[in-house]
């Protein structure tokens, strides 16, 4: 699959990221089974835990238009290297579907493909819960 535009979006999007602390700007962006996009920035807080990460402002947006049924994102951070999603992250995006590509890039010819579930092969699942 061709994953420019997706990676285009995340790659926009990143230029609006708040993080007046630790200065490293991400951006990602989320595509639907219906073939819409949806996007998100991390935006830091002094205070680590009310930060909230790229990827899951990005779901959080498509969840509240209706969309539950996202089949791949993109992550771009401004580093040198490629920017892969957190552990918190990867268990958003594994809830959602543990098959979604998660593609990591530094441009939109320079990436890498992985499926969510490989990123956290032993996720915590509802499955998991006793009934």
């Amino acid at each position: 699959m061709d994953y420019t535009n997706l990676i285009e979006k995340a790659m926009e999007v990143n230029s609006n990221a708040y993080t007046p602390y630790y200065k490293f700007r991400v951006g990602a962006s989320v595509l639907t089974k219906s073939g819409e996009i949806f996007t998100g920035c991390n935006v830091e807080n002094i205070t680590p835990a009310p930060c909230c990460c790229a990827e899951q402002v990005a779901v959080t947006n498509a969840v509240k238009s209706g969309h539950k049924d996202i089949v791949a994102v993109a992550v771009y951070g401004d580093g040198l290297d490629y920017c892969y999603p957190c552990g918190s992250c990867r268990q958003l995006l594994v809830e959602f579907n543990p098959q979604m590509d998660v593609v990591v890039a530094k441009s939109t010819t320079d990436y890498k493909i992985y499926k969510a579930s490989e990123l956290l092969p032993y996720f915590f699942s509802p499955k998991s819960l006793k009934e």
